[in-house]
């Protein structure tokens, strides 16, 4: 059996790179979760829900910022240094990546200023919470690093560097910042005024370091790719042609939009609890929110290979290649994750009282956002597959009307049902651009991206 096993891997080339390449993506991940969790515990134990809240605010206004900040450039460097890395045009991606971050780095530089300048209004008039402008201001700061970051990372990402990858963008803040947090906070005095201060600005220098090595590491990559590709760079010179920047904008700009609305609709149950309900509460929902998200652990893991594997696959014409690929990764999604969705389903008060008594308060809406994050898992990389195959505005119209679904229901649950009202609004968006994503690509490219044991394909 297992003999058997081995011999389909090795007689499968793209299997044994999905493999591989998951693999190391899923251990790294986990690494990555755990110094997440523990930055978490640190920020929980030693300075307690309302710190947490604050954190969670700020480090929402830090996402969003800096995903408007990078204009969709990350993603668009991720398909096209896949796209072009796999047919050796060095030159296109060399400089493709030189005008992404002449278009990025001024927009991320006025963006930041402009949220340090506005962050008292932010504040006071978005969540009537005028002590909020520090933490707004320190979170400003690392837009500009933040937004570089995923930049460099994306575009290791496209050249396969998986190892690379996972380390400085999945795992190396939170790595640092833990490390960095826990001797603070052995170091600082209970009664200190400044507590609340402390995790946004561990986490915020921590970013600075991290983005400085992802440009290091990328520019040496790209550096040895073209030293080594020389030959074939000059020979093919002649006949590349450069990307202009309207050709490259109008990829991703698409992506800009469906990479905000993701991240609005997947922090809008945060904010709107910030709005309409306590720190403490933001802080207790936050823990549920990022322990139900290790339910689609695995499919992380696995889009981080597929995603530029699928590139390939359409930059080559093989869609019998990438609905390959996507079939055997949903297959491994849904065995990996299954058995995650019955712990927390069962277990979901000892699980969150691991972060304190506190937070036991948010069993139920784990057990509500365990059930979303599985449909997500279980309906497999329907968003990639629509970004690397220039389906972006597809995939945004979706991602649009499930905002609109998720700003609804917020606003209509949250009121009376608090964390629980949150955390159904939060699923149902979910389920709907994962389902209407999966039924466009079933009647355009005749893939079928969901796996369950019961349906044969």
């Amino acid at each position: 059996m297992i003999n058997k096993i081995k011999n389909k891997i090795n007689s499968d080339i793209h299997l044994k790179e999905l493999l591989r390449g998951s693999s190391i993506a899923f251990v790294l991940r986990i690494v990555g979760i755990i110094a997440g969790y523990v930055f978490t515990l640190l920020i929980t134990r030693g300075y307690g829900a309302e710190a947490m809240g604050v954190f969670a605010l700020s480090f929402t206004l830090l996402q969003i910022s800096s995903v408007i900040g990078r204009l969709g450039m990350d993603t668009a460097l991720l398909r096209f240094v896949a796209e072009y890395s796999s047919q050796e045009k060095w030159e296109i991606v060399k400089d493709i990546y030189k005008k992404a971050i002449k278009l990025v780095l001024p927009f991320s530089i006025f963006l930041s200023i402009a949220i340090f300048f506005l962050s008292p209004y932010i504040a006071e008039f978005v969540f009537k919470k005028p002590h909020l402008t520090l933490y707004f201001q320190i979170a400003s700061i690392g837009i500009v690093p933040f937004v570089l970051l995923f930049i460099h990372t994306e575009s290791l990402r496209g050249l396969k560097k998986i190892k690379e990858y996972m380390l400085l963008q999945q795992s190396g803040v939170f790595i640092l910042a833990s490390i960095l947090l826990g001797l603070i906070t052995l170091l600082t005095v209970n009664n200190s005024i400044f507590l609340n201060q402390i995790p946004i600005s561990v986490y915020i220098f921590s970013v600075f370091v991290i983005s400085f090595i992802a440009y290091i590491v990328w520019k040496k990559q790209l550096t040895n790719q073209i030293t080594t590709n020389l030959t074939t760079i000059l020979t093919n010179q002649l006949s590349n042609k450069l990307l202009s920047y309207s050709t490259i904008l109008s990829v991703s700009i698409p992506m800009l939009l469906s990479s905000s609305l993701a991240l609005i609709m997947g922090w809008t149950d945060t904010i709107m609890l910030g709005i309409l309900r306590t720190e403490e509460e933001v802080g207790i929902y936050n823990v549920a929110l990022r322990i139900s998200m290790i339910t689609s652990i695995t499919l992380m893991a696995i889009n981080t290979i597929a995603a530029p594997k699928f590139a390939e696959f359409w930059g080559k014409g093989d869609i019998k290649g990438l609905a390959k690929v996507a079939q055997q990764s949903t297959k491994l999604i849904f065995w990996t994750s299954f058995p995650i969705l019955l712990l927390f389903l069962i277990f979901p008060k000892p699980i969150l009282g691991i972060f304190g008594n506190e937070f036991k308060a948010g069993a139920i809406a784990l057990m509500i956002l365990t059930v979303g994050q599985f449909m997500n898992a279980a309906a497999g990389s329907v968003g990639y597959i629509l970004q690397m195959t220039g389906k972006q505005v597809v995939f945004q119209n979706f991602l649009l009307g499930a905002i609109f679904i998720n700003l609804v229901l917020n606003f209509l649950l949250i009121p009376k049902y608090g964390l629980k009202g949150a955390a159904l609004a939060s699923t149902c968006s979910i389920i709907f651009w994962n389902i209407g994503s999966w039924l466009y690509i079933m009647i355009n490219y005749n893939i079928n991206t969901i796996y369950f044991p019961f349906i044969k394909r």
